[in-house]
């Protein structure tokens, strides 16, 4: 029996494509949902095995819809399409993601059998209460490194370097998290040890830092 999915993704274009390449793979796809309200009707109504969700809907986080469908039902499969391997940097927290959830990083998806075996298996992982999986094999060793880097930063650390990636100055950065301008150029500073990030005094470290963030999320940065 082929597993049914409810498909949750904004972009039009990318709902098409992913929709038509899921049903020659033999998926079900039972649903489609380009917002959280009608994503949540439809899972009360068709009661899918699975639910896959692509980090950028629209107006809440993928993880957000994850959470609350899963108090709808308990039991069914959720698979989260991410940018990145690690949510701290895009505002979230790793904790708040539901238990035997599967979320995959786009860019590693180079065979797409690897979406189609992480959707299969993700109602037996809801169901048994398996840990969360990050699905990221296809990375370079490169990549792999860089992530590694990022994910030995302390929650702080990743909350100051994505305020100063959203172009916050240090002051901002103080004022929205309480604390004094020095302690932000303490914790940057720190940041830039643990990025590898040299001072170079014909560098300035916030551009370089930023650099390293926009590289590593996989984002376009102007």
């Amino acid at each position: 029996m082929n597993t049914r999915l409810l498909v949750v993704v904004d972009d039009v274009f990318e709902m098409s494509t992913l929709v038509a390449t899921l049903r020659l793979n033999e998926i079900d796809v039972i649903g489609e949902a380009k917002s959280e309200g009608v994503a949540i009707n439809l899972l009360r109504r068709l009661q899918p095995d699975v639910i896959l969700l692509d980090m950028n809907t629209v107006g809440i986080s993928a993880v957000k819809i994850a959470e609350k469908m899963r108090k709808i039902d308990e039991n069914v499969g959720i698979v989260i399409l991410n940018n990145c391997s690690d949510l701290r940097f895009m505002g979230e927290s790793n904790d708040e993601i539901p238990i035997g959830s599967k979320i995959l990083i786009k860019k590693s998806i180079v065979d797409f059998t690897v979406l189609c075996k992480a959707i299969n298996e993700s109602k037996i992982a809801a169901c048994e209460k398996h840990k969360v999986q990050w699905i990221n094999g296809n990375t370079s060793f490169q990549e792999k490194a860089v992530t590694g880097l990022m994910a030995h930063l302390t929650n702080t650390q990743a909350e100051v370097l994505r305020l100063v990636a959203d172009g916050m100055t240090n002051a901002q950065i103080g004022r929205t998290r309480y604390v004094s301008e020095k302690a932000v150029e303490q914790v940057i500073s720190r940041v830039a040890q643990e990025l590898n990030v040299q001072l170079d005094s014909n560098k300035n470290m916030r551009v370089q830092l930023v650099g390293e963030y926009y590289r590593w999320l996989g984002a376009p940065h102007h």
